[in-house]
């Protein structure tokens, strides 16, 4: 039985004329891809932290201050390598290489455009893919959670040891919900498979009628990154760096690039899952010399950099979590919800496969549902009696610090009421 709720069947990438030397052209344009993006990124967010916070940013190394990150770049390469005594020194060292092998994986199976003539042959701008890439995704992200860990406890130092516990909870934690939230898509789409996910797409995009699930992997996604709000595991005035702290010189830069690559990563899974992938945005799908071949790349990276420039502007306006207040939002709210979507996207599936009835159909009477609720919700909370709260004794200073006081409340009389204003003398305004 067909799954998928689209009237065609989702169409899978065409690999029959794939050669290895094309892999490996695709290959390296994915490394070098990721890290003139990682370059780009270092620049856009500190340019634009900077107008974010009236202040200019980085300006002086080169036009527009471009050349900073090549700076800081080089710095990291000729920096000082030291580590402490004490460290595991293989486990020290591996940690980062998973981190960054990790890392640069997770692209492989993301499809950035269609079928394109490439010297002769007919290839997707895709290196791989299989029926099974969403969860390779999710396997490729868990596993790097391992050079977190490993970083952390290698280090025998009390901030990266925290730093690393943090971290895992914290994954582990976001995992959840970011993976709750991709089987809705699954659902939809019928396939776990990266390129028909995109190919069930093409009349829109899962964002709409999955929009809870997309609202709850950006969060988590988020998270996943460690960017703020939910930077705790290296939170500078409580950890300095978290598990980085004992790191320095290359070792130090393999997780700074690779904390960037994965936000690019991130962001490339929410642009397949629900932002359509390399098919264009409306009115120039309906161009047909815009919507395919190599524009699909085009409107790829650009759905890519707007969920970038959505991590930089959040870390430029929100204040860090508490850790118990991260916990809480990720098993008590985004787990639940995404539960509760989950069987509700079963439903509609069963629903219609069982009426034959068009899923626009199927979405309007949900949303008309939904906006019924939701007005009766709001009716009946205004009709409920409102208590009027009778004044009584108010301490501006019950709390050790003077309030002002609530509406409903009075101050008692000041003890100077009835005192004799005291009136200047003549021999005091003479001096």
């Amino acid at each position: 039985m067909n799954l998928a709720l689209m009237s065609a069947e989702p169409i899978p990438a065409d690999f029959s004329q794939e050669t290895w030397w094309l892999t490996l052209i695709k290959a390296l344009f994915i490394v070098v891809y990721l890290i003139l993006s990682v370059i780009m990124a270092l620049w856009v967010e500190r340019r634009g932290l900077g107008r974010m916070q009236t202040r200019p940013g980085p300006n002086v190394a080169g036009p527009f201050g471009l050349f900073q990150a090549l700076a800081d770049a080089g710095k990291l390469l000729f920096k000082e390598d030291i580590w402490t005594s004490r460290a595991d020194k293989f486990l020290y060292f591996l940690a980062p290489a998973i981190m960054a092998f990790t890392a640069f994986s997770v692209m492989a199976v993301i499809p950035m455009g269609p079928n394109v003539n490439m010297f002769g042959h007919s290839t997707p701008l895709q290196v791989a893919d299989m029926p099974v890439s969403a969860l390779y995704i999710l396997a490729i992200t868990s596993l790097g959670l391992y050079g977190i860990v490993l970083g952390g406890w290698s280090a025998r130092s009390t901030l990266p040891l925290y730093g690393a516990v943090r971290s895992s909870a914290q994954v582990i934690s976001y995992e959840l919900s970011m993976g709750l939230a991709l089987v809705s898509v699954f659902l939809m789409s019928g396939s776990m498979s990266t390129s028909e996910i995109v190919s069930a797409q093409k009349p829109f995009w899962w964002v709409i009628p999955l929009f809870p699930a997309f609202v709850i992997y950006v969060i988590s996604m988020v998270g996943e990154c460690n960017r703020l709000p939910f930077d705790l595991p290296e939170a500078e005035g409580e950890l300095v760096a978290g598990h980085m702290t004992e790191y320095s010189s290359m070792k130090f830069g393999w997780y700074y690039l690779s904390e960037y690559i994965n936000m690019l990563n991130v962001s490339a899974v929410a642009t397949t899952m629900f932002l359509g992938g390399w098919h264009a945005p409306f009115p120039f799908n309906l161009i047909p010399a815009l919507s395919g071949g190599w524009w699909g790349m085009l409107w790829f990276i650009l759905k890519v950099w707007l969920f970038m420039f959505f991590m930089i502007w959040t870390r430029a306006t929100l204040l860090r979590f508490r850790y118990d207040q991260f916990m809480k939002l990720g098993w008590k709210i985004l787990i639940p919800i995404a539960l509760v979507w989950l069987v509700m996207v079963s439903v509609l599936q069963g629903v219609r496969l069982w009426s034959g009835a068009s899923l626009p159909t199927i979405m309007g009477v949900i949303i008309g549902v939904l906006v019924v609720v939701v007005f009766l919700a709001f009716w009946l909370t205004d009709r409920k009696p409102k208590v009027e709260e009778e004044p009584g004794e108010f301490d501006a200073f019950a709390g050790g610090y003077p309030v002002p006081p609530l509406p409903g409340q009075a101050l008692p009389p000041s003890p100077r009421a009835g005192r004799v204003p005291v009136t200047a003398t003549k021999e005091d305004s003479d001096e």
